[in-house]
């Protein structure tokens, strides 16, 4: 597959990641418990996000990298990163148009 394809698939999967994490706490079932556990919860949500999104951007750059193809990983870590900043700026402006 082409390297800038699998980049854009990468971001796309942190983006709905990112989505469905931001759904499940804008939705307040996390903050409704008890005030002991929320900042744990929120704590382990955020290993798991942080483990989630660094295996969806970095694994396959991984394998690339330790099959000897070195440039190809790190053209797909800057691709990866490009979209994402892409889906940033274009999440940013729909934000501003919304409100």
């Amino acid at each position: 597959m082409n390297i800038g394809k699998l980049g854009l698939l990468q971001a796309l999967g942190v983006v709905t990641y990112c989505a469905l994490v931001g759904l499940f706490i804008w939705s307040g079932w996390l903050f409704g418990l008890t005030v002991p556990l929320g900042p744990v919860l929120m704590l382990i949500l955020f290993s798991f996000s942080v483990l989630v999104c660094g295996l969806l951007v970095f694994y396959h750059p991984y394998q690339l990298f330790f099959d000897g193809k070195k440039k190809e990983a790190a053209d797909l870590v800057l691709y990866t990163t490009g979209w994402l900043a892409a889906f940033f700026v274009a999440f940013l402006f729909l934000t501003f148009l919304v409100s």
